[in-house]
């Protein structure tokens, strides 16, 4: 996709001649309205902006694959979910965002970049990808002395990005500070109705509890332990949850066709 955009600004558009816009007739009245190079390029910038790291800027739901022979169902419906989602941005959406849950490997990842840039190139969102660990290691950088980017100017573009990738919450170890700012984040941006689009590794399920001996050591943590109980309820208010099951792709399907 973006090599398209890339060869489109290097030549002059046939269409407007360079100037972006063209004449079109519609019921009599001859009007002038934007040429797709133009819109093209406006999504090429809003993308630049994005902070898509290059690893995930191929990611797009038309290459997001779900027909390899250990596929499993949820990866096709989750699929189908974030195409309509974008169909419905903003107005059917209004503001609501997505929660994918499942384990590594699934393809959560990609299809929040591919939503984030199909919602860019479609719709005429702006939006910003953050890692969530990167995102609380930033944050902590700002507190000290010699760092000039205070604490501040680092969340306002996240609380007021119109659509935020937020990926792998719950990564980082939670504490009391992990929990505070992502509460900022998330209540922030719920009360202003900001879509938000989350990928979580743990399963969306509350604090599993005081547990001891062998049933505590084996059991898995949830989003509930990572993030706290009151902030995994008010993502069930703010995203619709997909979740994404399956054998890790990477692994099973890309290394048994590089052997």
């Amino acid at each position: 996709m973006l090599r398209y955009w890339a060869y489109v600004m290097s030549e002059v558009c046939s269409i407007c001649g360079g100037s972006g816009l063209r004449v079109v007739q519609e019921n009599g009245r001859q009007f002038a309205q934007n040429c797709v190079c133009r819109i093209e390029r406006r999504a090429e910038r809003m993308l630049g902006r994005a902070h898509i790291p290059k690893r995930y800027e191929h990611c797009a739901l038309e290459n997001y694959e779900t027909n390899f022979p250990s596929s499993n169902r949820t990866l096709g419906a989750a699929h189908l979910r974030a195409r309509k989602f974008v169909e419905s941005y903003p107005l059917e959406t209004a503001g609501t965002g997505l929660l994918l849950t499942g384990s590594i490997g699934v393809g959560k990842t990609h299809l929040a970049v591919g939503i984030l840039q199909a919602l860019v190139a479609e719709r005429g969102a702006t939006g910003l990808f953050y890692d969530y660990r990167d995102l609380l290691k930033q944050i902590q950088n700002s507190y000290n002395a010699q760092v000039r980017e205070t604490e501040l100017e680092i969340l306002a573009p996240v609380f007021e990005a119109e659509v935020l990738v937020l990926d792998e919450l719950g990564a980082s170890k939670p504490t009391d500070w992990v929990w505070d700012t992502v509460a900022h984040i998330l209540n922030t941006r719920y009360n202003d109705r900001r879509t938000t689009i989350i990928t979580t590794n743990y399963a969306n399920a509350g604090p599993l509890g005081m547990e001891s001996g062998a049933r505590a050591s084996m059991r898995e943590e949830t989003l509930g332990d990572r993030i706290g109980e009151r902030m995994r309820s008010r993502l069930q208010e703010m995203c619709v949850v997909v979740e994404m099951q399956g054998e890790d792709f990477r692994q099973k399907v890309k290394r048994a066709s590089f052997a």
